[in-house]
């Protein structure tokens, strides 16, 4: 055997080494992100919620947080699994283990986050009134004893009993918009990005009161006790806003970028 077939076969088990190690090595990275199934982010979502996750017309999964969280897997190398789940079964689902995160438009509140470890805030929002133009509401004092719509298990129910209206709970908020028009309730809040969406997008015959009832933070639940998830999944968002991708996702569907100046922080344990 001749010095250049000598140095061929060192290249060959030298290539042949790194390639047996780097398999192990991958694994190993994965199994520290704490995921259900190796490789894979499985992700709880509700596609009735525009712009957040909604369906095309040919039926793909688009919206702010599908495509945020679409951004997330590819710096991550991991591959998107989303599962739809209804907005008030989300947090039960989490906990029993049966998805890895929530790409939801859920909201930041002390109480969840003692029940979950949110990602830092993604996107700044609020909750609004969505009313008729017949009925007379021009701002939060004028609720008290109206009949009023929230999605179910958000925080804007509690928001509606707080200003002395009657709650009425939908299962999504399309359906609350719905019943709004026909003249069931007289009006429903709703967060302030999905509300001027629905209302353009669909062309209803509604308004939105420009006083902000809250102004908060949206957050990809996490299961406590995945600190590392945690840390990559924050990570990926701070350099998705820092090199500008984040802004060339969100913008052209709701026209500005969203992303908190400040992000509120849930510790992962």
């Amino acid at each position: 055997m001749n010095r250049r077939h000598v140095l061929a076969l060192v290249a060959l088990c030298v290539s042949l080494g790194a390639g047996l190690l780097a398999a192990p090595a991958t694994r190993a990275a994965e199994g520290k992100l704490e995921l259900i199934e190796p490789g894979k982010l499985i992700v709880a979502t509700d596609s009735t919620f525009a712009p957040f996750s909604m369906r095309t017309p040919s039926g793909e999964l688009d919206g702010l947080e599908v495509r945020v969280m679409r951004e997330v897997c590819r710096r991550l190398g991991l591959a998107y699994s989303p599962v739809n789940i209804k907005f008030d079964a989300l947090l039960v689902g989490l906990m029993a283990d049966q998805y890895d995160i929530t790409s939801e438009s859920m909201d930041i509140t002390p109480t969840r986050q003692k029940q979950v470890a949110f990602a830092d805030g993604w996107l700044e929002s609020g909750a609004r009134i969505v009313t008729r133009k017949d009925t007379g509401i021009k701002g939060p004092e004028d609720l008290k004893g109206r009949n009023v719509g929230a999605l179910s298990a958000s925080t804007f129910g509690k928001l509606v009993e707080e200003h002395g209206a009657t709650l009425k709970s939908y299962k999504t908020a399309a359906d609350a918009m719905q019943d709004l028009v026909g003249g069931n309730i007289d009006a429903v809040i709703n967060d302030a990005v999905a509300g001027n969406y629905a209302i353009k997008a669909r062309k209803l015959p509604l308004v939105m009161i420009e006083t902000p009832l809250s102004t908060v933070q949206k957050g990809f639940a996490i299961k406590k006790g995945k600190p590392n998830l945690h840390a990559a999944v924050n990570k990926a968002l701070a350099e998705m806003v820092a090199d500008g991708t984040y802004a060339k996702l969100i913008t052209p569907l709701i026209g500005y970028d969203p992303a908190p100046k400040a992000p509120i922080r849930t510790p992962a344990m």
